[in-house]
Order: C-alpha cells, then sequence, then structure tokens
C-alpha cells in the first residue's frame, strides 16, 4: 500500500480536467488540462482502451457525445483516435503519453482507468498494463483509480510504487448495468485492503455511509466525486479529504 503525496489533499482536482466548451475546452481535453495547470488544480482524467492496445485519455466507451464519430472507442486503433475531433474544442483525442508529458509533474493527476469487464470482473489486463508501460519513466504526483476492484490489485502488480485506490458509490441497480448481487457487494466496498488501496474516491451523495467512516477511521484518504457548486463542496468536505469539481471555480 503506498499513500497519497500530499498534493492531492491540499488543492481541489478537476473532473476530467478544467473543462468548459464554452471556452473551447472539452473535458479530458489538452486545452481542460492546460487550464487546470494554469489554475494551479489537480486534474483527473480518464483511459480507454484502443483496439490495438493503447490507452486513450476518454471517458465514455463510444465516441458518439464527445465526438462527432459513434461506435466503441475499443473497435478503433490508434492512430484513427487521434485523428478523431473533440466536440467543442479544436482539438483531437490525447493519448495517455501525450498527456503525461504535457503535465510533466506541474499538477497531480488523478487516472481512472475505466472497467474493461464490463461487470467489474477479472476480465482485465490490457489497459492496465498499457498504463503501466505509459507512467513507467513518469516523474510527478500520479495516482490511479478505478471502480474495478481487478483493475486496481492489477495495478498493484505492475505498479507498487504508484498510490492506488478505489472509485466507490452507493451502486443504486437502476443506475449501473450490474446485477443487484453485484451492486450489494460493491457497495460495502469489501475490496479495499485486499487490493492494497490508500484512498478511495466516493460519490458526494453517498458520503454518510457508515463504511466510509470505518475506511476514514482506519487511515483511508477520502476523496468525492463530483462536486459542482461552493455549497456542495462545503457539505462534502465535512467528510472527506478532498473534492473532486466541475462547473465552477473553488
Amino acid at each position: 500500500m503506498t499513500r497519497l503525496p500530499s498534493a492531492f489533499l491540499d488543492r481541489p482536482i478537476a473532473h476530467r480536467a478544467l473543462h468548459d466548451v464554452a471556452q473551447g475546452r472539452p473535458e479530458n481535453s489538452r486545452a481542460a488540462i492546460q487550464a487546470a495547470i494554469a489554475a494551479g488544480y489537480g486534474v483527473e482524467i480518464d483511459v480507454q482502451l484502443t483496439a490495438d492496445g493503447a490507452a486513450f485519455v476518454f471517458h465514455d466507451y463510444a465516441l458518439d457525445r464527445l465526438t462527432p464519430e459513434t461506435g466503441p472507442v475499443r473497435q478503433r486503433k490508434a492512430d484513427a483516435l487521434r485523428s478523431i475531433p473533440l466536440s467543442g474544442g479544436d482539438e483531437t483525442i490525447p493519448d495517455l503519453p501525450e498527456v503525461l508529458a504535457l503535465v510533466a509533474g506541474r499538477v497531480p493527476i488523478l487516472l481512472e482507468i475505466k472497467d474493461q469487464d464490463g461487470a467489474m470482473g477479472p476480465d482485465i489486463g490490457p489497459l492496465e498494463e498499457a498504463v503501466a508501460q505509459a507512467t513507467a519513466q513518469y516523474d510527478g504526483p500520479l495516482a490511479i483509480m478505478s471502480f474495478n476492484p481487478h483493475s486496481v490489485a492489477r495495478i498493484g502488480t505492475l505498479c507498487p510504487h504508484l498510490p492506488r485506490g478505489l472509485v466507490t458509490c452507493g451502486y443504486d441497480p437502476a443506475d449501473w448495468p450490474l446485477s443487484a448481487d453485484i451492486c450489494a457487494r460493491l457497495r460495502q466496498i469489501p475490496d479495499y485492503d485486499s487490493v492494497g488501496a490508500s484512498f478511495i474516491s466516493h460519490h458526494a451523495d453517498d458520503l454518510v455511509r457508515p463504511r466510509v467512516a470505518e475506511l476514514k477511521r482506519n487511515g483511508a484518504d477520502v476523496l468525492c466525486w463530483t462536486i459542482r457548486s461552493p455549497e456542495a463542496a462545503q457539505t462534502a468536505l465535512k467528510i472527506a479529504q478532498n473534492i473532486t469539481f466541475e462547473g465552477f471555480l473553488p
């Protein structure tokens, strides 16, 4: 278990970077990342897998919402993705090595590995390996997290020097393409110790869950997502040590 550096707790973290389409900064874009760096915020980014095993900085599983293209990210090769424009800006989808070079240690990076199993199960590996390869020489505050405990465990094997954590929430089955049994299990955050986590990033509306208090009492750092107002930040910080935010400047 590797602790989070203090940089992850001493400044707010911009969710999918400091995005604002009205200002030409799509989420997870170079422009949004540069804006977060200029403002001194940490950045939270997401990574998805390409058809040829590369890690790209993109939140959704499909291209439809964020680009003029359609279909799964995972069915496109890296060279094709590099040419796809992001809607609301003037740039294309970046890969993880490019983003790491852009940040270059200037602010902390909270990197979320998106579940590739489809049911938070063990059918993972290629994306974690791509992340490990991309981050191997990175010199700066970097932590990795995922909703999928298997992903977090694999990162612990590949990158034991990096802090790792679980993205967690109340797992309402109405909001998840998961069985009620899987939701009930994950809701209790049972894998925290076994995956070697040192933090959680928990849904802000569920911070009062007793399990969150238990983990914090036992030494876990508690981050939260996603805060969209100063009032919500004030409430969340009564429990969480830091916020991931969007839509306002804390």
